[in-house]
């Protein structure tokens, strides 16, 4: 496999950028969280680069969680609603067993466009 260059890796992840325009969060099962008052939503992300083929939210993401939801991840999507889901990370299974929030931390979250 071939060693790309940071100039080809920087370009994937630039294009990236423009592809995820919102981050939601799923259920332990995959399933993205719906529901609650106030009403869990999709949040939009604006992206940083973080070093050659890396971007991260330019800030942390905060969500509203449901009672009796259990967040098991973070999906990329490419609209507030509908949409491609560009797949994202498993977190550590988070219980809520009232209504509450959930903040993506930026500096803990990123994607890596890299070579092999």
């Amino acid at each position: 496999m071939p060693d790309m260059s940071a100039a080809y890796l920087n370009a994937i992840r630039d294009h990236g950028k423009t592809l995820i325009t919102h981050m939601g969060l799923v259920n332990d099962g995959g399933a993205e969280i719906s529901g609650g008052s106030p009403a869990y939503a999709r949040q939009p992300v604006t992206w940083t680069n973080d070093g050659d083929g890396v971007m991260r939210p330019d800030a942390n993401i905060t969500f509203n969680i449901p009672a009796g939801t259990t967040v098991g991840g973070w999906r990329g999507y490419g609209a507030s609603d509908g949409g491609t889901d560009y797949g994202g990370k498993s977190l550590t299974n988070e219980v809520f067993a009232g209504q509450g929030e959930y903040t993506i931390l930026a500096a803990q979250t990123s994607i890596s466009h890299t070579g092999p």
